[in-house]
């Protein structure tokens, strides 16, 4: 992948191209760090994952008691604000993060890639069992919903995050490349 190095963010008239100025279409003018606006945490408060996923624990098995579809909607949102903003914007993980982690005292610190490909895996599943009960096919997206309660309860209670056990996995056979997560090369399914 070619890097696009910019030296000067000249905007004037007089920036030309044998000068070394280099000026993205836009950039200026906009303003925004985009790298900012969908930075995920690296690294994470495990404590803090936890408590998320135990609330997703609490939301989904009232979506699955009540039927309610919309709980699915609100689920599969709570997931993509979490993995597009990390704890920034979800509701959620604003609670967990900033209110009932630093009541447990001392933070945990994990990398944040993986917990990221969790929350994709969540948000993937959540949007699957919404568009799955929009379609009239409620018991697939019920199903779909308890699976992401076995895995959200496994992170919860146990404290083993099934999606970053399958980050670690795929990490390992070379499909995600090892600069995405160096310390993340040894995680695995053992618990140290």
């Amino acid at each position: 992948m070619v890097k696009l190095r910019v030296t000067d963010t000249d905007t004037s008239a007089d920036a030309t191209p044998g000068n070394g100025s280099v000026v993205a279409a836009g950039s200026r003018r906009a303003g925004v760090d985009w790298r900012k606006v969908f930075e995920f945490p690296n690294p994470v408060n495990e404590y803090a994952a936890r408590i998320t996923a135990g609330l997703v624990v609490v939301l989904a098995a009232i979506t699955l008691l009540t039927g309610w579809g919309w709980g699915l909607a609100v689920i599969a949102a709570g997931f993509w604000l979490r993995v597009l903003f990390g704890s920034r914007i979800s509701p959620l993980a604003q609670l967990s993060v900033k209110v009932l982690a630093p009541r447990l005292g001392r933070a945990k610190l994990v990398p944040g890639p993986p917990k990221r490909f969790a929350q994709g895996i969540g948000a993937a599943m959540s949007t699957a069992a919404a568009l799955l009960f929009a379609a009239g096919l409620p018991p697939a997206a019920w199903i779909l919903l308890a699976v992401l309660v076995l895995a959200a309860s496994l992170e919860a209670f146990a404290g083993f995050c099934l999606g970053c056990a399958i980050f670690g996995f795929l990490q390992r056979r070379g499909l995600i490349p090892a600069e995405i997560c160096e310390a993340c090369n040894n995680v695995s399914f053992n618990r140290p």
